[in-house]
C-alpha cells in the first residue's frame, strides 16, 4: 500500500483537466509523477516519506528544464525500514527465560 499526502494549495490551476462528463458532471483531473525519494526519514517512523509527488509536465516543458512543481508525497508501507520500528513483542511470552543465558527478555 502507498499513502499518499497532497498539498492542494500548491497545484498550478492551468494544469487541472476536464474529462468527460459522467452523470452530469464534469470531472478535473491532474497528471502526477511518483518520484523515489533518496531522504526517506523525516522524523517519525509511521510517517517516512518514500517518495515525492511532483506535477507532470509536458515533453516540451522537460526539454526546456522546466521542473514540475512538488505537490506532496507519499509513502510505501511495505518499504518501511524495520530496524526503526518498535520492538515486537515475544512469540512465547510464558515460556521462561534462560537463566543461565546473558539475554533477558524485556
Amino acid at each position: 500500500m502507498i499513502k499518499i499526502k497532497i498539498e492542494v494549495t500548491k497545484i498550478t490551476k492551468s494544469r487541472l483537466f476536464k474529462g468527460k462528463e459522467r452523470d452530469g458532471k464534469i470531472p478535473q483531473y491532474l497528471n502526477a509523477v511518483l518520484f523515489e525519494s533518496k531522504q526517506t526519514s523525516f522524523g517519525d517512523w509511521r510517517d517516512e516519506q518514500t517518495h515525492v509527488i511532483v506535477e507532470d509536465i509536458t515533453k516540451e516543458e522537460r526539454a526546456a528544464g522546466v521542473k514540475g512543481a512538488i505537490i506532496g508525497n507519499a509513502t510505501d508501507t511495505s518499504k518501511r525500514r524495520t530496524n526503526d520500528r518498535p520492538p515486537a513483542a515475544p512469540e512465547n511470552p510464558s515460556e521462561p527465560a534462560d537463566s543461565d543465558g546473558p539475554e533477558i527478555p524485556f
